[in-house]
């Protein structure tokens, strides 16, 4: 599983103009699942995702994690973060889990950030074409990857 955190002020998700979710302070988290992702890959990425310590302090540290500063998640399902560019000019996506085994992992991924105690989580609509709109904060971009932790 791959997420990509993006620190935001502000992040929403809408499909055909209706928002669907929208967050504050906290991460906009695009989350992809591989193949032999389970359950328990969702689980640890979440805790590590609520206690990561990127948000800044009173001395403009990054000391503080998301359940310190009571933000939100934004949830958005990103299978092409398992693009693989490495030939060709058209990505391939074999390594991308098919919607069936996704779509539980990255709600599974979300209850576990709401578990963990984020307060907001909010998500889009799996499998829909939808317009992300995120406003990065420092920009601070973090990649989690499971077969990295």
């Amino acid at each position: 599983m791959r997420v990509l955190l993006q620190r935001v002020s502000a992040g929403s998700v809408a499909v055909e103009g209706v928002v669907n979710g929208e967050i504050e302070q906290g991460f906009v988290a695009l989350v992809g699942v591989a193949d032999a992702d389970t359950r328990e890959v969702a689980e640890r990425l979440a805790k590590k995702t609520a206690n990561l310590r990127v948000f800044s302090d009173d001395d403009g540290k990054m000391n503080l994690s998301l359940l310190d500063v009571n933000g939100g998640a934004l949830v958005v399902s990103q299978f092409t973060l398992y693009a693989d560019a490495r030939k060709g000019r058209r990505p391939s996506y074999i390594d991308a889990a098919p919607p069936q085994q996704a779509e539980p992992l990255v709600s599974h991924f979300a209850q576990c950030l709401q578990a963990a105690g984020v307060k907001r989580v909010e998500h889009g609509v799996f499998g829909a074409l939808m317009q992300v709109e995120i406003h990065n904060d420092g920009p601070v971009t973090i990649m989690l990857d499971s077969d990295l932790l």
